[in-house]
């Protein structure tokens, strides 16, 4: 999860808050995405159109030190059909809650030097400075949110695949010519000249 600014390219959706300027009740964020962000995103994620998106987020402190992130996404994309190429829309509603922690170090893999990431739903991520950029988290949900093989109501797989070759004109299957016939005439020749 990118959630720090420093060393990171600007997000489409940017929007900072600064952990240490937060009030002890938290703050909360109305997010509409303008056009040119839309854009952005749906250029990022590989989306013909994202006519909209939105989201309501709070982020407010949890108990040892956690920053807790919170929100609801609302949005419309438009994708690809993976069978036809067609426009398929997809309508999002979705909620999400991440929780940060600062100083967590990162547990690595003794052998291959990996990261490790935990198994446990709400296992939090680590924070790094104060910056936390809330529209990447919402950016990155988005991503989440959208089907990854969106297919068109109906589509078929047999509608896209080549049809099998018909019989010939005297009613015989075509026989395919193995790669390698040409060869084995040359080969059995061969043995028929000795």
């Amino acid at each position: 999860m990118s959630q720090h600014t420093e060393n990171k390219q600007k997000s489409e959706i940017e929007r900072i808050v600064d952990l240490d300027r937060m009030g002890a009740g938290g703050t909360a964020l109305d997010i509409v995405a303008s056009d040119g962000e839309r854009s952005a995103l749906a250029k990022r994620f590989g989306f013909l159109g994202l006519p909209a998106l939105s989201a309501r987020v709070t982020v407010d402190r949890g108990p040892g030190g956690q920053v807790v992130v919170e929100g609801r996404l609302r949005g419309r994309i438009v994708q690809a059909c993976v069978l036809t190429l067609d426009p398929v829309t997809q309508d999002l509603d979705e909620t999400f809650r991440i929780v940060f922690k600062k100083d967590l170090l990162d547990e690595r893999d003794p052998e291959s030097g990996e990261a490790v990431v935990s198994a446990q739903a709400d296992a939090p991520e680590p924070l790094t400075g104060n910056l936390l950029d809330v529209g990447e988290i919402v950016a990155e949900q988005l991503s989440l949110a959208a089907d990854p093989y969106p297919r068109r109501p109906g589509a078929k797989l047999e509608d896209v695949l080549p049809k099998p070759r018909r019989e010939g004109r005297r009613g015989h299957a075509e026989q395919r010519r193995h790669p390698f016939a040409g060869l084995a005439a040359l080969r059995d020749k061969g043995r028929r000249g000795r």
